[in-house]
């Protein structure tokens, strides 16, 4: 693929990460069926994407004429089954929206860019994308949630923004994450953008992928994850937290993970270890790293700093 080929497809999986597509269907095909879709070639800006109804062999056709991917037609039932039918799942595409009593896997099956998902979409790489993105998901669970199987009133909600939220999967692990949002971020990195919240049901519980890729930062889908990144504005810092049920601190080998992870980042890191009482911390004191933080649930307004000489000195 030439440069701009490349550029466009890694716009596309962003997107897709960013809507909450499975693992699966974040992958080189799914971005080009995306790409078809809007009827995006390289180069062009993603606030001319389009809607077409488009079907699958044309999908295949498009893909080899404007980015040089030539899929066998046998290749025809995988992007099918393994990327338009999440797509329809998730309500990023309409199968069949100019005749829906097409009988099922007509050869003359179609499918389209839903309005919402092409006005979201057409935002990206703008001022309005973030913005866009809150209110978006805000509506509509993603499919990875949905994958998850989890019923709404047993799930946790997280404010994501003033009036926008998301739900966690329940557990000890989501409610001390919701504490890490709520409690942690407003007292000690106010005016904080969230950039991504991890589920145990759901690796994938609400990441912006577009807002990191704006910071500079280009983190590869075979890293973990901190439990909760945070862009400290102010002091333009990444906050890299891990909230700690049973297992997890940020010890030497996690910190160094997360380096490697943010390797590229030209922002200052800062390593946070969350736990949800004292309690819980003793269990984890000797595995905690030089250079990071903890923060406790049970005593919101303190940092315990793990950072020698630096913070010597009296209180007044």
């Amino acid at each position: 693929m030439t440069r701009k080929q490349k550029k466009q497809v890694k716009a596309a999986l962003q997107i897709l990460a960013s809507l909450g597509l499975p693992r699966a269907q974040q992958n080189e095909r799914s971005a080009l069926c995306l790409l078809a879709m809007l009827d995006l070639k390289p180069g062009a800006a993603w606030s001319t994407a389009v809607q077409p109804l488009i079907g699958v062999t044309p999908i295949m056709d498009w893909a080899r004429e404007h980015y040089a991917k030539d899929y066998a037609a046998n290749t025809r039932e995988t992007v099918r089954r393994q990327t338009l039918h999440q797509f329809v799942a998730a309500g990023l595409a309409l199968y069949n929206p100019d005749k829906p009593d097409r009988p099922v896997n007509s050869p003359q099956a179609v499918y389209k860019i839903e309005p919402a998902a092409l006005a979201l979409v057409r935002t990206f790489e703008s001022e309005e994308w973030h913005a866009k993105l809150t209110a978006y998901l805000s509506e509509r669970e993603t499919l990875a949630a949905r994958y998850a199987n989890e019923r709404d009133q047993n799930r946790i909600p997280v404010e994501i923004a003033p009036g926008k939220r998301i739900t966690l999967s329940p557990g000890q692990h989501s409610e001390l994450i919701k504490a890490i949002v709520d409690d942690f971020a407003p007292r000690f990195a106010p005016g904080s953008a969230l950039i991504y919240v991890g589920d145990t049901g759901d690796k994938w519980g609400y990441f912006d992928a577009s807002l990191l890729a704006n910071l500079g930062v280009e983190v590869g889908s075979h890293g973990k994850m901190p439990d909760v990144v945070l862009h400290y504005r102010a002091k333009n810092w990444l906050l890299l937290v891990e909230s700690v049920t049973s297992h997890g601190p940020v010890n030497a080998k996690r910190h160094d993970e997360l380096e490697k992870l943010f390797a590229n980042s030209k922002l200052g890191l800062v390593y946070v270890t969350a736990f949800p009482n004292r309690a819980t911390m003793s269990r984890y004191l000797c595995d905690i790293a030089w250079e990071t933080e903890v923060w406790v649930a049970d005593a919101p307004s303190h940092l315990i700093h793990f950072n020698g000489e630096r913070f010597l000195g009296p209180y007044t």
